[in-house]
């Protein structure tokens, strides 16, 4: 029964998480659309400080598109592995991409198409090797899970780490090392994520009519989400503000995941009975995951198509064009040109040699 209740659990987690990624990548799409609409009217845009955009009625969709979306993101962790559940954030990226170039005219290139797909293979093998965690169901479990030796070490680094890029490192280098910022959101964002498994923990028990709000850990975890997440955003804004975002994005994607995934392992022990092959398989999918976001941020302002192939000239071209050929039929007419050529020395050289000419040899 516990199983097929973990098994139940898990469906619904994996469902919430690809809902949430549906709608924040959504999201975009339709506030860019609201903000176009008010660009063609002639209103001050948002980045010349207007704010037009609140009266614009496709805004306030993507706004509550987004809303929703980080609402079914928050109660995914309340019933699937995080080390599940954060990587497949990245298919809000994968969404947002695919609807631009129906949307709004941007055009998806070949490195964004093969990303597009990597990712998906990615998300795919993530899924069939997630790992699973120990059960905690109530607050007095997650209580004890946060008290467990190993997390407090992780915790007390990850502060001391936060503190020294935030005091000492970031005044110094933050704005010319891309790095500083995003590894501050990213190693906070860890402790962000333990704090939402636990209030999706104390929701889960306030449905079932048990006094949560007496706990006051229920108050540390609500009051500890907030810090975290008003640093993240913070830090994040800043970094996005500096340095170019399609650097920014998988940059922080890896390092924010990587993060999660070490502080889900240490803390709900997920890693701790996976077999070799889920393990490879969960380390293969977030690899496969990070080399297709790379490819559709990277290389998103290159004109790359497969008529740019050398070896793959598209057949309309070849028919609106009938002086370009194939690399293959030039090669050939090369070689017939070379063998007529061959035959039409070796004809003078042996009519020379015939009629007794020296310039044949």
């Amino acid at each position: 029964m516990s199983q097929t209740r973990g098994r139940y659990d898990f469906c619904i987690g994996l469902v919430l998480a690809m809902s949430s990624s549906i709608f924040i990548g959504g999201s975009f799409i339709l506030k860019k659309k609201g903000l176009l609409r008010l660009a063609r009217k002639g209103s001050m845009r948002a980045g010349q400080g207007g704010h037009a955009y609140l009266k614009e009625w496709l805004w306030w969709a993507g706004l509550l598109s987004m809303g929703a979306g980080e609402v079914a993101n928050f109660a995914a962790y309340a019933f699937a592995p995080a080390t599940l559940v954060t990587p497949l954030g990245a298919l809000s990226v994968l969404v947002s991409a695919i609807l631009s170039s129906f949307f709004l005219n941007e055009k998806l290139n070949l490195h964004g198409k093969i990303g597009c797909l990597l990712s998906i293979l990615g998300s795919t093998v993530m899924v069939i090797h997630a790992p699973q965690e120990e059960e905690v169901e109530t607050l007095d479990e997650m209580s004890h899970k946060l008290g467990d030796p190993g997390f407090v070490v992780f915790a007390t680094l990850v502060v001391i780490v936060s503190l020294i890029l935030i005091c000492v490192v970031g005044p110094r280098h933050g704005q010319t090392n891309i790095l500083v910022y995003i590894t501050i959101c990213s190693v906070i964002g860890a402790l962000s994520v333990s704090c939402v498994k636990g209030l999706g923990i104390a929701i889960k028990e306030l449905f079932a009519g048990k006094p949560v709000l007496k706990h006051p850990l229920s108050w540390i975890l609500l009051l500890s989400l907030t810090v975290c997440v008003s640093t993240q955003i913070n830090y994040l804004n800043r970094a996005l503000d500096i340095f170019n975002t399609s650097i920014v994005t998988p940059i922080y994607y890896v390092i924010f995941t990587t993060s999660v995934l070490t502080c889900s392992a240490i803390l709900f022990k997920e890693w701790q009975h996976m077999a070799a092959d889920d393990i490879i398989g969960t380390f293969s999918g977030f690899l496969t995951i990070i080399v297709g976001i790379f490819l559709l941020h990277a290389f998103k302002d290159v004109n790359f198509t497969l008529a740019n192939l050398p070896l793959s000239l598209r057949k309309d071209d070849r028919a609106a064009n009938g002086t370009l050929l194939s690399t293959y039929d030039s090669f050939n007419d090369d070689e017939e040109s070379s063998a007529c050529l061959g035959e039409m020395q070796s004809t003078e050289s042996l009519s020379a040699r015939r009629n007794g000419s020296l310039s044949a040899f």
